[in-house]
């Protein structure tokens, strides 16, 4: 198993391919819809205006996506009435819905890793060459187990997104991921989704 550590350099993704096993530490962010939406409305194509505290989360963002890992991700957070915040939930969640987004997000950004469940698309596979940057698959199923690995939670943005959808700033140790779309090209997901197809086909075409 590689292990990487976060802000991850071009030359650390580089060496990447798919299949390897990686265990991720240091810091990282969980961001899902309502995130990438407000990224790329308010920052990226600028369809509408900042507002609130926008500008200052924004500042932040830029230092700490610079070389940093986005986890997709609505966990299950203890302590919200102290603000003595703890993950007791944090599996991942379907990548697919992010594809709109994720492309732009991680060139703007500079973001190196992406974790998630299910694969990206196309537009996700161009952008992990372009900026370069890699797509992590977590283990479904496994939430509990995902969040011992959350050592620490340091701060949240963008609360009134809900617990589920905010940004939250976690340090992690020994993160356990797949990759399954590389910078160079490679995606898993492409192999396996081409060879389900063959084998539909086939099916399809048998009499009955």
């Amino acid at each position: 198993m590689k292990k990487i550590t976060t802000p991850v350099s071009d030359e650390a993704i580089r060496d990447l391919k798919v299949g390897d096993s990686v265990a991720i530490s240091g810091m990282m962010l969980t961001g899902r819809d309502a995130a990438h939406k407000w990224m790329i409305d308010t920052f990226i194509k600028k369809t509408r205006p900042p507002q609130g505290d926008d500008l200052q989360v924004y500042e932040e963002l830029k230092k700490l996506l610079n070389g940093a890992v986005i986890y997709h991700c609505g966990p299950v957070v203890a302590g919200l009435d102290t603000k003595e915040y703890k993950f007791i939930a944090a599996g991942p969640t379907t990548s697919i819905r992010e594809e709109p987004y994720q492309a732009d997000v991680m060139k703007h950004f500079n973001v190196k890793g992406v974790i998630g469940k299910g694969g990206m698309g196309a537009k996700t596979l161009k952008g992990c060459q372009e900026t370069p940057s890699v797509y992590f698959h977590a283990i479904g199923g496994a939430a509990s187990f995902l969040a011992q690995t959350v050592t620490k939670v340091h701060s949240v943005f963008k609360m009134e997104f809900g617990v589920p959808e905010a940004m939250w700033l976690i340090e992690v140790k020994d993160f356990p991921v797949v990759v399954t779309m590389d910078s160079h090209g490679g995606s898993q997901h492409t192999v396996i989704d081409e060879a389900s197809r063959k084998v539909l086909d086939q099916l399809l075409e048998k009499p009955y």
